[in-house]
């Protein structure tokens, strides 16, 4: 299923009981989809660049809410009855394109480094620290008695 982030800007009057129902309500019909909800932020009062007029007034403030989702492509088409939320300023909903997860995200290579870092052996075994005084010399330009070198 692909990413999906759903921006919802909501009228800056409506109390955060009222804007937590709404977002309970998109969340329900994501799960009941088959779809999860990844994360969810909330950005407060915002300013908005423009007015957005409504039947009730034009607003240069919203309460701005992101919702990340793993959700079917056809999403979009289900979200439709927002329009009718008189809550709400605007909403959109935004696919994330080239999205890589889990080991898909590393290269061949990446991934065996990756795994290499997992110690071997029973998990009761106490860690050893690394030693902190790697030679750093590929941050700077050394020659072999250690002065650095004007570059």
């Amino acid at each position: 299923m692909p990413l999906y982030d759903c921006m919802l800007l909501a009228k800056p009057h409506v109390n955060k009981e009222a804007l937590m129902d709404l977002v309970a309500r998109v969340s329900k019909h994501v799960f009941r989809r088959n779809g999860v909800i990844t994360e969810m932020k909330s950005f407060g009062i915002v300013q908005l660049g423009y007015g957005i007029k409504k039947l009730d007034g034009r607003f240069y403030k919203g309460q701005l809410m992101q919702m990340t989702m793993m959700a079917t492509p056809n999403m979009n088409k289900e979200l439709h009855y927002l329009n009718k939320e008189d809550r709400l300023l605007r909403w959109l909903l935004v696919k994330h394109r080239d999205t890589k997860y889990g080991m898909e995200f590393l290269s061949e290579e990446d991934s065996r480094n990756e795994m290499k870092k997992f110690q071997r052996g029973s998990i009761y075994n106490i860690a050893q620290e690394d030693d902190d005084d790697d030679d750093d010399d590929d941050e700077y330009d050394v020659d072999k008695e250690g002065k650095q070198v004007d570059g």
